[in-house]
């Protein structure tokens, strides 16, 4: 089955829609996730469901630890030590200031969303060249730069993808410094009698009086997980929104939110245990996964320059259909390239 894709752009966003299968040898749903990396928020909506299943109630609980660490000196991220024990491959990316850029004496490129007068910089800085290279000028610079020219400290949130001993080592690593360790907030909740659009699987763009489309979609679920009315009553002063047409009722729809910091291995792992949702006969006809990245990260998908200024969006939704069709819908704000 090929993979169809359409562009939609809305007012200082971009929406990229696409169809494919699951089973399809070109699929890239696996490669979006991975490549999508810092998560903030997952949510799940199952439609016609009262309860999760065992083996999705157990995903859902097991996507933590995430941890804290105040004040950290940016030097404690290229020394030989961090390097070794927990990095395997990746970058150190930083937006900067024009001020601070220019302190730190480091060479980085404008943001390309700077506009006539750049005000702020990207340094990339590739931490497994640095491990290789103990002993080079570029390593010395930028050592000097983080130890003594310009001595940066930020708060973290950590995660690390689990090979074993690294969640007991974090702790003790960063014991000279403010270290939490924190669980993802999980929510789980049922509506009842819920309006909701009618789809079909080869629709992408929406059929007339048949079927919604992927943006309508997206935008009630929007709505529905921000626990909006979705009937337009003249009365209500918060939402005038509506659900699109056509439209069916559901008896009751269960809905599922992770808040934290959730590593891409663990979104794969939903992702899967969803697509095998329908390997028994199920009363809904899709189920969807939305994930959406941090405002103010640096990148959004890959090393790809994320601009969180005027919005922050950058998010991906899965509708899977119980032929394993799917949708995924990706998109960005106004300072950001166009989704992969």
């Amino acid at each position: 089955m090929a993979t169809l894709r359409r562009l939609r752009e809305v007012p200082r966003h971009l929406l990229v829609c696409e169809k494919s299968n699951f089973g399809h040898d070109k699929s890239r749903h696996r490669h979006l996730v991975e490549t999508h990396y810092h998560n903030y928020r997952v949510s799940i909506l199952i439609p016609e469901c009262g309860i999760l299943s065992k083996e999705l109630k157990n995903l859902v609980m097991e996507t933590g630890p995430y941890y804290f660490v105040k004040n950290l000196p940016l030097h404690e991220l290229i020394t030989h030590d961090f390097i070794n024990t927990f990095v395997k491959k990746g970058k150190l990316i930083l937006s900067l200031d024009k001020d601070t850029y220019e302190e730190t004496g480091l060479q980085g490129r404008p943001s390309q969303y700077s506009g006539r007068k750049i005000m702020k910089f990207i340094v990339s800085i590739d931490l497994m060249d640095l491990s290789f290279n103990p002993n080079s000028k570029k390593y010395e610079r930028i050592s000097w730069s983080f130890n003594e020219k310009k001595p940066l400290k930020f708060d973290f949130l950590l995660a690390w993808h689990h090979t074993g001993a690294e969640e007991s080592t974090m702790m003790s690593y960063f014991s000279n410094y403010q270290i939490q360790e924190h669980q993802p907030k999980i929510a789980l909740s049922t509506v009842t009698e819920l309006q909701c659009p009618v789809l079909q699987s080869s629709a992408l763009r929406g059929a007339p009086e048949a079927a919604c489309s992927a943006p309508e979609l997206l935008d009630w679920l929007g709505a529905v997980f921000s626990h909006a009315e979705l009937n337009n009553e003249p009365n209500n002063f918060i939402s005038t929104y509506c659900c699109p047409q056509p439209s069916t009722v559901l008896a009751k729809a269960y809905l599922c939110t992770i808040t934290g910091f959730i590593l891409p291995e663990k979104i794969c792992l939903l992702l899967e245990q969803l697509c095998h949702y329908f390997d028994e006969p199920k009363l809904a006809p899709w189920v969807t996964l939305s994930v959406q990245g941090f405002a103010d990260s640096p990148v959004s998908w890959r090393e790809n320059e994320h601009g969180f200024r005027k919005g922050g969006e950058h998010l991906y939704n899965f509708v899977i259909f119980n032929n394993q069709d799917y949708w995924l819908q990706m998109a960005v704000g106004a300072n950001d390239d166009c989704p992969p």
